[in-house]
């Protein structure tokens, strides 16, 4: 997952994600040739600030490359705003890029989405392409619509459907281990946060009515570190614990506390790490997200939009986990078949 705190142009995934992704972006390109093959499309300058909400993450890292490298093939030029998990300091970037009148694309990679709203409706007014990339804007968790009318594209995961598929992950290892009840370690990366929220949402909704308790909690902000910290409170005020699930970066830390002690880890991120643990049997799952596809589609969608008109698909918003492989869930059986698109 995020997140969070690169690669060169590669497959980002097999089987059906492929045809999916290439499907899209076949699309986009589509559109983008039309304008180039017009001339004064194609000779119409794309000025594009990105708003990444911290350039130093790992999981940031591949989503701005893949993102610089279509703006390269393109043409466009790209300002890089780094918001560094400050959700005020990345409003306050909207804002400034929405008015400086240097750019006429906005890429945003929100903190914290539902506040960036009312400058996005007003800087899609003033006629600035904006593309929301990853995080959801709005205050529906549970779609990759664009909240916003006009948007020219919506590149997202959906959050709560990460929450559902950690939920089946557990619900499978409790049973394969023959536990019910089954006691679980939730840890959170960041528990106030929406995408947090979102996610436990969903966790709950599928897990409720299989026997499964959630006994003990802790809060990574995606540090192993802090990970290791977090499991090894857990497990000390609930030496029952059996399954701990989290983030990558919180699986990661909650493994190193194990010594020993058979607790089944489940992530989310299907960063390199993730999917490591899951083929060698060390972790029991994870499930996929793809930053590096976000930034490259986004990147396409914003540079369309100036060209030659907003996309049916951008508009349309798409969910870059839709139509992978397993909807995305890795496990030991088919982990072989997943590529990772961040470090973890």
């Amino acid at each position: 997952m995020k997140r969070m705190l690169v690669g060169s142009r590669r497959r980002l995934a097999l089987g059906v994600s492929i045809a999916l992704v290439g499907a899209v972006a076949a699309v986009i390109a589509a559109g983008a040739a039309v304008g180039a093959s017009s001339g004064a499309h194609a000779k119409k300058p794309v000025r594009v600030a990105y708003l990444s909400f911290a350039v130093a993450n790992s999981y940031d890292a591949p989503m701005l490359a893949a993102a610089r490298r279509v703006a390269s093939a393109q043409g466009a030029k790209v300002t890089v705003f780094d918001a560094a998990n400050d959700p005020k300091k990345q409003l306050d970037q909207l804002q400034t890029a929405s008015t400086s009148k240097q750019y006429n694309a906005i890429i945003v990679q929100p903190i914290f989405g539902p506040q960036l709203l009312s400058t996005v409706r007003q800087t899609i007014k003033s006629g600035i392409k904006v593309v929301n990339m990853d995080q959801i804007l709005g205050t529906n968790p549970d779609t990759a619509k664009p909240p916003v009318k006009g948007m020219a594209g919506n590149v997202v995961f959906v959050q709560t459907q990460i929450g559902r598929k950690q939920g089946r992950l557990v619900v499978a290892a409790c049973k394969a281990r023959h536990l019910s009840p089954c006691h679980v370690g939730y840890l959170y990366s960041v528990k106030v946060s929406s995408l947090d929220t979102a996610i436990r949402k969903g966790f709950n909704a599928v897990t409720a009515g299989h026997n499964v308790h959630v006994d003990a909690e802790g809060e990574t902000f995606y540090n192993p570190a802090n990970a290791l910290k977090a499991a090894q409170t857990m497990l000390q005020a609930k030496p029952n614990l059996q399954v701990i699930v989290g983030a990558d970066q919180g699986a990661t830390g909650a493994q190193q506390a194990l010594n020993g002690k058979k607790v089944t880890l489940i992530g989310y991120g299907g960063g390199a790490v993730g999917l490591k643990a899951v083929k060698s049997g060390q972790w029991f799952g994870t499930v996929m997200q793809r930053p590096a596809t976000e930034g490259r589609l986004a990147m396409t969608c914003a540079v369309a939009a100036v060209r030659t008109g907003i996309t049916r698909k951008c508009r349309a918003g798409i969910d870059v986990l839709k139509g992978m492989r397993n909807g995305g869930v890795v496990t030991k059986a088919n982990a072989t078949k997943f590529r990772a698109e961040w470090p973890g």
